[in-house]
């Protein structure tokens, strides 16, 4: 068994302004001082198994110490040809509202907040399985695909359902949910023929309020391909590419748009 110990430290600075409200012109420049230490220490047990344990430790000037562990695991055959990965930890993010959502500028509705607005914290686990396939007669495909988790205790989502006049933030009283799974196929043929494609079903709710909805704007489906063929004596290469979503839940204006 072999361990492989990582220690370090970091420093972030952030110093930001602009003429929107998010800084409130030069008035208010945004300024987050984040120092931090992490640790990880990776461990190989064998030639097929290894495994990541992480810590770090940051502390914010605005909203103070912020503790993010890890765990990851890989295992892979002896050929390297099949790879099993799962992954767990927790997240901490500060949202800047105006910088992300630029429809709380663009659109006519007025912004309002009302209240302090705290970090996200999310906990998160990632099942992840890679398969490379080679046939004797040229033909190769790979298969990644992927199962999800995550869990939010306070995300910052906007609120365009309470009045169709507003966007209204606030925090979560309650939590949300991303999950869901994810399969990507990478195929191609000694012809010249080379096909990707790959498909995501989840499901993103909110709980709030003992009532449970759908998020805004996020999709249960979402699909993506690439097929491409090349002519090898001609030196021509032929592509099509396209994505695909599924139907999404948009915001509601009431009698104002009657659609």
């Amino acid at each position: 068994r072999n361990s492989d110990i990582l220690l370090g430290t970091a420093y972030r600075n952030t110093y930001y302004n602009d003429n929107t409200p998010a800084t409130n012109g030069t008035n208010h420049p945004y300024v987050i001082h984040l120092p931090g230490i992490f640790v990880q220490n990776q461990i190989t047990i064998n030639e097929q198994n290894k495994l990541l344990l992480g810590l770090r430790y940051d502390y914010n000037s605005f909203h103070g110490d912020i503790l993010t562990p890890r765990l990851n695991y890989k295992w892979n055959s002896l050929d390297k040809k099949s790879v099993l990965r799962i992954s767990a930890g927790n997240g901490f993010r500060v949202a800047n509202i105006f910088t992300e959502n630029h429809a709380a500028l663009t659109g006519a509705r007025t912004v309002e907040f009302v209240e302090e607005l705290y970090p996200e914290t999310s906990w998160n686990i990632n099942l992840n399985f890679v398969k490379k396939n080679f046939s004797i007669n040229g033909f190769f495909l790979g298969i990644d695909s992927s199962v999800f988790y995550t869990y939010f205790k306070n995300r910052i989502l906007p609120d365009y359902d309470t009045d169709p006049n507003k966007i209204i933030y606030g925090n979560l009283d309650g939590f949300s949910v991303s999950q869901g799974i994810a399969l990507n196929l990478d195929m191609s043929w000694t012809s010249g023929l080379k096909v990707l494609a790959g498909a995501t079903l989840m499901e993103v709710l909110v709980k709030e309020n003992q009532e449970r909805f759908r998020q805004i704007l996020t999709e249960s489906f979402q699909g993506t391909w690439r097929i491409g063929y090349e002519f090898i004596q001609e030196q021509i290469r032929l592509d099509n590419s396209g994505n695909l979503f599924g139907p999404m839940r948009l915001p509601f204006l009431g009698k104002l748009v009657p659609r």
